[in-house]
């Protein structure tokens, strides 16, 4: 028998998006029907009508006095909402509010519920979404189908601790599912479709944000896991001391400051890792205590 998905809310951070919430709003209230609380869109001071639009087609509006950005409206979203289960979507259309209630019906077993887009092409943004997954993998030790999906369902008590990790720029979802993952909470990945934008075009930069990205990933990895960042790179310094000091000892039967410095560095490395470790473990009880 197939459980009934429990109440909801949808968050929708908006910028200039108010020719497409209209009709992303409407198709969100006639696919949650009664289990929809409400839609809160937060308008990050837009330039068009995108917040009498949202008011117009009935959700409720959070309007920001200038422009802070996408994870900041998030934020805003999550402060506002009283809802056990939140769904984080996209203003801009490249999400099927169909997939909302898909999202929902398996928060029953799940903290997390993330609609994971197909990256099998080769396009640029394919090869970086692809190469974001693979790094997210290894930080976390789970598979990570989909670091940047903005359509996901959380729970509201679980996303709100990690609220003060949360940037105020695009990456939120990476943030936020590293967050989980690193604390243990349960996270569930499920396939939707993506369109292309309906109007406009998107507000992130391939090269710059994505730099962003993996400077992310490298923080919240030394932030709850730093032996995942910190030993990779001891080994390397090791290695390097090691097969630099064979070289020496057996072309010059010597032992040079360089290999030391390399030796050196490398149980420095591996030594701040483990008080790392340790820091991590004392935030990580205090994060579990709020």
């Amino acid at each position: 028998m197939k459980l009934m998905a429990p109440d909801f809310e949808v968050i929708i951070p908006a910028y200039n998006e108010g020719k497409t919430l209209p009709g992303i709003i409407k198709e969100i209230k006639d696919v949650g029907g009664k289990l929809l609380s409400r839609i809160i869109v937060v308008d990050d001071a837009s330039e068009d009508n995108t917040a009498e639009a949202a008011k117009d087609a009935g959700a409720e509006v959070v309007s920001r006095p200038y422009r802070m950005g996408n994870g900041a409206s998030i934020k805003a979203g999550l402060r506002k909402a009283t809802s056990d289960i939140v769904v984080f979507m996209d203003a801009d259309g490249q999400h099927n509010p169909e997939d909302v209630l898909r999202l929902v019906e398996c928060m029953d077993s799940f903290d997390m519920v993330v609609g994971a887009r197909n990256f099998g092409g080769f396009s640029r943004r394919d090869c970086a979404n692809k190469f974001y997954n693979l790094f997210a993998s290894y930080v976390t030790g789970f598979p990570v189908k989909d670091l940047t999906s903005g359509l996901r369902a959380v729970r509201r008590q679980a996303a709100v601790k990690f609220i003060y990790l949360l940037p105020n720029g695009f990456s939120y979802p990476t943030t936020l599912t590293l967050a989980f993952l690193k604390t243990g909470r349960a996270i569930k990945y499920v396939p939707v479709s993506s369109s292309i934008r309906k109007h406009g075009k998107s507000k992130i930069n391939l090269g710059a944000d994505g730099i962003r990205f993996l400077l992310i990933i490298a923080k919240i990895a030394t932030f709850f896991s730093p032996l995942r960042v910190f030993l990779p790179v001891s080994m390397l310094f090791f290695a390097t001391g090691l097969v630099y000091y064979l070289y020496t000892y057996l072309a010059f039967h010597r032992l040079t400051n360089m290999s030391v410095f390399l030796l050196n560095t490398s149980v420095i490395i591996f030594m701040l890792g483990l008080i790392s470790e340790q820091i991590a473990q004392l935030r990580m009880d205090r994060t579990e205590e709020k």
